[in-house]
């Protein structure tokens, strides 16, 4: 082993991220927090060697935005001495956990609405804890010897949104808990990627992390007030449990126009049954896991992506200031249009790129991309990435809300969820290709 491979370490860290009782879900639920099924992590790892560390972040909430988004790199990146464009921060998506977004809640705060997005002095704790744990684990980092890649196929979880009815006409309707409706359980499960992939790291003889990642929204009932990392994090909880001296990671990939619709009736027992999916894939890629020695460290590019603010007339600063301060509409209705106020802000007041990592560790890569954004972008990651497997996380930077393929935007897909304009596969296309040197178009996976 050379000298680079000798320098290289990691360590790992876990807090609890639960939110309290009567806190708001998934930004605009009508249902705050009652009760907490199973605790909300936040997990991650660092990576250290002779270049400037990279971090990796996945949290149970549903989205880190804007100013909070900013907020988290900047911080973590202090504590490891490294740039905020180093710090993969993402979110996992599930609906019953928080949005946070301090630039919305501090327009909430102008017009009396205090804490109604998310609590400020609980996010705080949260990430002054974070700092800590990433403190400490630097310090307890351990020598970094080998490298694992592994990948099996979820069978039976995945679905996508888009639905064609009888009379030929397309809708995007099929949601987390469709499948108790015939139609939406019997057609068919539309464009998905049915892998979970798995990187591991080990320290000589023991594997230290396994970071998972599979391309679904993770939610198998929601707005109830009871919170919970669902299904993806039950999987993991209960792989943890098998090894203690493995930390298992897991993450969304693009998965935007995915749901577990097809095969999920909102019940308990299909909630199981989607963790035991989860679960034994996450089995099998530990058990199957390919591992090289470390020889050459790691590879970190970035991208700046600037994806347009959407051009829909109710979703403009002027409009969105008033519903903002109508008294007499729905408190969810005014906290969205805080969001995009936040959002607007930050693309079209002060025009921030968002950044578009890609860690190159030679058994694979891992890609961050920003929001919801639409699996399509995964398949062309994977084949701009050729024989090299691509490990695409989602749910970065969410201010876009949803990022649609342009054939997603042909087919009218228009969710109140969506604050980037159509023109957005483009760029992102445009800025894999440098990432990855490639030069196919998203329609070639069609």
């Amino acid at each position: 082993m050379d000298s680079i491979a000798e320098e290289m370490k990691i360590g790992h860290f876990q807090i609890d991220v639960t939110i309290p009782l009567n806190h708001r879900c998934m930004g605009v639920l009508p249902q705050k927090s009652k009760t907490i099924a199973d605790n909300l992590d936040l997990h991650g790892f660092v990576l250290l060697g002779d270049q400037d560390p990279v971090v990796f972040v996945a949290v149970d909430w549903c989205e880190i935005r804007n100013k909070s988004y900013d907020q988290w790199r900047e911080r973590l990146a202090k504590v490891a001495k490294t740039g905020p464009e180093r710090v993969l921060l993402s979110s996992l998506h599930q609906h019953d956990a928080p949005v946070i977004d301090a630039g919305a809640q501090e327009l909430l705060d102008q017009v009396g609405l205090i804490g109604e997005l998310f609590d400020p002095a609980f996010h705080e704790d949260a990430i002054s804890r974070a700092e800590v744990a990433l403190a400490q684990a630097i310090e307890e980092a351990k020598p970094l010897t080998h490298l694992g890649y592994a990948e099996s196929m979820v069978r039976e979880v995945a679905s996508n949104r888009r639905v064609v009815d009888g009379t030929g006409k397309v809708s995007f309707a099929r949601g987390s808990s469709s499948g108790r409706d015939p139609f939406f359980r019997e057609t068919d499960a539309g464009l998905i990627d049915p892998m979970l992939r798995t990187i591991s790291f080990w320290s000589h003889d023991q594997c230290v992390v396994e970071y998972h990642a599979y391309a679904t929204h993770p939610m198998s009932y929601y707005g109830r007030g009871e919170v919970t990392s669902d299904f993806v994090g039950l999987a993991r909880k209960r792989l943890a449990r098998l090894d203690r001296s493995i930390h298992p990671i897991y993450a969304s990939g693009c998965s935007g126009d995915v749901t577990a619709g097809k095969y999920n009736d909102g019940s308990q027992q299909a909630r199981e049954e989607l963790t035991t999916k989860i679960f034994d894939a996450m089995l099998t890629n530990r058990n199957a896991t390919r591992k090289i020695e470390v020889t050459n460290g790691w590879k970190f590019s970035s991208i700046e992506l600037e994806l347009q603010y959407t051009q829909t007339p109710n979703l403009q600063k002027d409009f969105m200031l008033q519903e903002l301060k109508d008294t007499n509409a729905p408190v969810e209705k005014r906290i969205l249009a805080a969001m995009g106020l936040a959002s607007w802000n930050r693309t079209v007041e002060n025009s921030k790129p968002i950044d578009m990592p890609c860690i190159d560790f030679g058994v694979a890569r891992v890609i961050l991309f920003p929001g919801e954004a639409f699996v399509g972008y995964q398949h062309l990651a994977q084949k701009l990435s050729g024989e090299v497997p691509v490990i695409p996380i989602g749910y970065g930077e969410c201010w876009t809300g949803y990022v649609p393929t342009s054939a997603a935007f042909d087919d009218g897909f228009n969710e109140s969820w969506l604050w980037v304009a159509p023109g957005a596969e483009e760029k992102i296309q445009q800025g894999l290709s440098k990432l990855l040197n490639g030069t196919h178009a998203l329609k070639d996976i069609r």
